[in-house]
């Protein structure tokens, strides 16, 4: 996709969602890391039926800490891979209390070193609370970076590091929000909803829907 192409894609996203953010629901920092670790294989929909449940019980690592693996598990057992998430989840609350005094880290460095957040949940983090130009690439965006000749690549980080070439500056802080939503409403995985799509005809998919 040529540049000016590009330019114009995101001018139409953001005039249609000037201020693009998260699905998931959170109140502060931990809860957002928690809220992202669980929704790894999971819809941001069954994260939010399980937290709006578990953040009042308990919302700092402490408390979760407290509720203990089994505790913690019957907030959590409606998500996928609980088993696991649950572990990661109590261990990345010890070691926040253990190195950053309970609070989130906001380099990539401390967060990839916690249980359960690789280079997605630490760009999503970096990005929605910090406020960095970081762009993280899941299924949707990657389906539609691929589809729209945005930013094509065989992997994850390649998509990603595409984007951060071609994305404009003045759009990289939203970049991440309006790919995965417009991938998760308008560029679907099975039948793309290409007659109301605003970007159509920017587009250079090739079996466009009718």
């Amino acid at each position: 996709m040529k540049r000016e192409a590009v330019s114009e894609l995101f001018r139409r996203l953001h005039e249609l969602n000037p201020h693009p953010t998260t699905e998931l629901q959170y109140r502060t920092p931990f809860e957002l890391l928690v809220a992202v670790i669980l929704s790894a294989q999971a819809t941001d929909v069954g994260v939010n039926k399980a937290t709006r449940r578990l953040f009042p019980a308990a919302d700092t690592p402490e408390k979760i800490l407290a509720l203990g693996e089994a505790g913690l598990k019957r907030y959590i057992s409606t998500i996928g891979l609980y088993n696991a998430k649950a572990k990661n989840i109590l261990a990345t609350c010890a070691l926040l209390i253990a190195r950053h005094g309970g609070a989130v880290p906001r380099t990539r460095e401390a967060l990839e070193a916690l249980p359960g957040v690789g280079r997605k949940t630490a760009n999503v983090i970096l990005n929605t609370v910090f406020g960095e130009p970081t762009i993280a690439v899941d299924t949707h965006i990657f389906r539609v970076c691929n589809r729209t000749g945005l930013a094509r690549g065989k992997t994850v980080r390649a998509v990603e590091d595409k984007l951060q070439k071609v994305v404009p500056a003045e759009y990289k802080l939203g970049a991440h929000h309006w790919l995965i939503l417009h991938g998760r409403y308008v560029c679907t995985a099975r039948k793309p909803k290409c007659p109301i799509c605003p970007i159509r005809d920017l587009c250079a998919y090739r079996y466009k829907t009718q």
